[in-house]
């Protein structure tokens, strides 16, 4: 009796080869599918810029690269290396501060030979649930009073100084990776609800560091209209562009607001208002489910993972990235301030892209490093 077809997907995914070079081939398709279908939007979104498509396209290939490169690394060199990881994206984060790139008012960025520019801030994504995770992987869990004040500490110091570069959007996603780790690593309830009751008065103190154009964003959320040719200009020409794609879209390339430049920052952060009102909610639906592939299969590697340094890391990566995901569909569709984090792998962008692409190397690097049981 032949084999059905699923048996045929299942012998496939599992092929030796695979294993052999560290890729886990369903993660892998799905980020292929997502590359693939950002590249098309982005077409759009950009005006037909072929340039820009290509710049888009060698960032996937660069981006893949060091996926792949990292899967090839086994965890526990990764674990080794996490302290010293942390300590040398803390002193860039210095460097940033004394002497960085600055641009839109904002000082981000250190320079690199050949004109070239990078972000420390976005390698801390990454290098933050670590540290965590390795300073819980030797520890019992779940982490003690003391253990929670030492992580909370890792967390605070980067974090305030990506804040003051100023970039609030990246520094709370730095936060919630480590955030994650202590969560997952078992983190009581008493801490949990003591933290939620802290949650309106950290909020209060936030309100007063806050930049004007950061609590302008925050007051847009809550009344877009009471300035629409200004500061709530953004978020209206998304949700009616969003609004206006209906059920099946208006068609690729056929979008009124973007096309007609009504629609700002269309190749970044409002690439989705793009999608939708050239695609409709089928679109939508159809790039939701791919996340939903990629984040469900990060779960089931974290679920899997071998030891503790391996199962937080993983855990609170997916979960990351769907922190990023959230967000941005969430400040495009006017139920979240507008933070500046780009919709991963569909986003016109460059770090962003290498920073996701190492996450997924770090997943692989988890799946297929595991000792035969």
């Amino acid at each position: 009796m032949r084999d059905s077809f699923f048996e045929r997907v299942v012998a496939f995914t599992n092929a030796r080869l695979w294993k052999l070079i560290h890729l886990d081939i369903l993660l892998l398709g799905a980020l292929l599918l997502l590359m693939a279908g950002g590249l098309i939007v982005l077409y759009s979104a950009s005006g037909e810029n072929i340039g820009m498509v290509e710049r888009q396209g060698v960032r996937f290939i660069i981006g893949m690269g060091v996926c792949l490169g990292l899967a090839q690394l086994p965890p526990k060199y990764m674990r080794r290396a996490s302290p010293a990881l942390f300590a040398f994206i803390v002193v860039l984060l210095i460097a940033v501060l004394l002497f960085g790139i600055g641009a839109k008012g904002a000082q981000r960025w250190l320079g690199l030979p050949g004109g070239l520019r990078f972000q420390p801030s976005e390698l801390m994504k990454i290098v933050m649930p670590m540290t965590i995770a390795w300073y819980f992987s030797d520890r019992q869990l779940p982490p003690r009073y003391n253990e929670v004040l030492v992580v909370l500490g890792l967390i605070i110091v980067p974090v305030l100084m990506i804040a003051k570069q100023p970039d609030l959007g990246t520094a709370l996603l730095v936060a919630v990776s480590g955030i994650f780790v202590l969560f997952l690593a078992g983190l009581g309830w008493r801490y949990i609800l003591g933290a939620a009751v802290l949650a309106p008065v950290a909020g209060y103190v936030l309100w007063h560091f806050m930049h004007d154009y950061q609590r302008q964003r925050v007051l847009t959320l809550l009344d877009p209209e009471s300035d629409p040719l200004g500061a709530g200009w953004n978020i209206i020409q998304s949700k009616t562009a969003i609004g206006s794609g209906g059920l099946y879209g208006k068609g690729w390339m056929e979008g009124t607001q973007a096309q007609l430049n009504f629609l700002p920052e269309s190749h970044t952060d409002f690439i989705i208002a793009v999608l939708a009102e050239e695609f409709g909610l089928i679109g939508c639906c159809l790039l939701l489910f791919g996340y939903l592939l990629v984040i469900s299969r990060g779960l089931y590697i974290a679920a899997n993972a071998e030891d503790n340094y391996a199962r937080l890391l993983a855990g609170s990566l997916t979960l990351t990235f769907f922190v990023y995901v959230f967000v941005n569909i969430g400040m495009v569709s006017g139920i979240l301030p507008v933070v500046g984090v780009p919709l991963p792998l569909v986003s016109y962008g460059g770090t962003s892209i290498i920073t996701i692409m190492a996450t997924f190397g770090i997943l692989m690097s988890v799946q297929t490093h595991k000792r035969a049981r």
